[in-house]
């Protein structure tokens, strides 16, 4: 039984199809079952697995190397507040902890309505606007208590839909077009550089 939806399954065929290798689409998938679920949940990453001729472990090894993909439940706003250099010399500690006050949660937390998940975060290259604040990966440049303030409440509402989608997503704009993988050409090219060079 499939764990993607129609429409995700029909996106993932044709993400690996922009590969020659099928393994190659692993990233991507990640970000597509986190899309679809707002985290990877295990049955996404088994599917995945099968898409792609890996094992689960690889995919699960994969997602947690990195911090864009979370592996267990997330709030529908992930909060990233800067704490490296440029930042903390200018509040990120502070709004750090006013964001943890805020919301009533510890880093690394989710809010109990299950809107809000924040984390402490290294460069998030806005320095121009210390501290720097994301919310589901978008710059929202809250540089003060009040406008982060302000920020939550107009989240928590069901404002800025059209610049901050729930966490997951990364794009809006879908690719209709560019480089296909035709995966006969690849094989007849490899064996064609093996009879050349041995």
């Amino acid at each position: 039984m499939s764990h993607f939806n129609a429409a995700m399954s029909a996106r993932a065929r044709q993400v690996i199809a922009l590969y020659p290798e099928p393994r190659s689409a692993l990233l991507p998938l990640c970000h597509l079952a986190q899309e679809q679920d707002g985290w990877l949940r295990p049955e996404a990453m088994d599917e995945i697995a099968a898409l792609l001729g890996v094992t689960a472990a690889e995919v699960r090894g994969t997602a947690t190397f990195y911090d864009m993909l979370h592996t267990e439940p997330v709030g529908k706003y992930v909060v990233a507040v800067c704490t490296n250099i440029a930042c903390v010399l200018s509040g990120g500690a502070e709004m750090l902890e006013h964001a943890e006050e805020r919301l009533g949660v510890r880093v690394g937390s989710t809010t109990e309505d299950g809107l809000f998940t924040l984390e402490e975060s290294e460069c998030l290259a806005d320095c121009d606007f210390p501290p720097c604040v994301q919310v589901n990966h978008r710059f929202v440049r809250t540089t003060t208590p009040e406008q982060f303030d302000r920020l939550v409440d107009e989240l928590a509402a069901g404002g800025h839909a059209e610049e901050i989608p729930p966490h997951g997503t990364l794009v809006r704009v879908r690719r209709s077009g560019g480089l296909r993988v035709d995966r006969a050409d690849i094989a007849r090219e490899r064996a064609g550089a093996e009879e050349r060079w041995g």
